[in-house]
């Protein structure tokens, strides 16, 4: 990796360990900003891929110098034990794992989550989004001997009510559940294991929800610190968590969205400036 390929300052915090990140997408995925910090700090990657996706993934893993490019299908589990085998043969060992993945008919992330939830996009939407991260934990879990580190990213719609996340919402929220069974069964043999729930960030997943550019600017306005989710800002708190730093640390949701979790009602000045006054 060149000295100009990555805008996060060169480091040694994760030098000597080897991870695999999941759900890389594109310059603008959040996986995209966690891999960069955690390469700067030393870590050598390995990438899974859906194959749809594989033309945008590549520049992106020799930008970093990844050359460890892995199709995998979350929803197959032939195509999971190749890619973990793969990675058992290749490396024998793993310290950490990076889970991004989340997926739902967006036809259904509009309206009444009631009255447009089909059965079969349910049971998807939490195969892909929360059953996903315990597969992979699993498997992750078996090559880190000497214990290791977990993370998966969620979103303020597991905890109240967001327009158009809807079936998404109770996808996340079983996959914050998931991590706390997950943090207490591999507690034990050394492994943490965390969720960062990151503010509304311009990405392919926000791309897909009606009303994304709102919960962008509502977002900026209603947070205390008036601005937007920094991706640097959830690339940081990956490094924490999947590095020394977070020694103590397992089973936590880390909120990264400029405060916006906290605001229950807007101070006046914003309510006046969506009202126009």
């Amino acid at each position: 990796m060149s000295e100009t390929s990555s805008p996060f300052p060169a480091g040694t915090l994760m030098k000597g360990r080897r991870g695999v990140v999941m759900g890389v997408a594109n310059k603008n995925s959040i996986a995209w900003s966690i891999a960069q910090q955690l390469a700067a700090q030393g870590a050598e990657l390995a990438f899974t891929y859906i194959e749809a996706m594989e033309k945008r993934v590549r520049p992106l893993a020799e930008e970093l110098g990844v050359t460890k490019l892995i199709p995998c299908d979350v929803t197959s589990d032939a195509s999971m034990e190749a890619a973990f085998g793969e990675l058992q043969r290749d490396w024998g060992g793993l310290d950490f794992l990076v889970h991004a993945i989340a997926f739902s008919d967006k036809d259904e992330l509009k309206g009444s989550f009631v009255e447009n939830t089909t059965r079969e996009n349910f049971k998807q939407s939490l195969d892909i989004s929360a059953f996903s991260f315990v597969d992979a934990a699993r498997r992750a879990s078996a090559m880190m001997s000497e214990g290791g580190a977990m993370i998966t990213l969620t979103y303020l719609g597991s905890e109240r009510t967001i327009p158009s996340y809807n079936v998404m919402g109770v996808a996340k929220a079983a996959l914050e559940a998931s991590t706390r069974y997950i943090a207490r069964d591999l507690g034990p043999r050394g492994i943490r294991v965390n969720a960062i729930s990151a503010g509304a960030i311009k990405t392919l997943s926000l791309g897909g929800i009606s009303g994304g550019r709102s919960l962008l600017s509502e977002g900026r306005n209603w947070s205390p610190l008036r601005e937007d989710t920094d991706p640097a800002g959830v690339a940081g708190a990956a490094l924490y968590l999947l590095s020394d730093l977070g020694k103590s640390c397992t089973g936590e949701v880390l909120h990264v969205d400029a405060g916006f979790h906290i605001v229950g009602m807007p101070d006046e000045d914003v309510m006046r400036g969506s009202k126009g006054e």
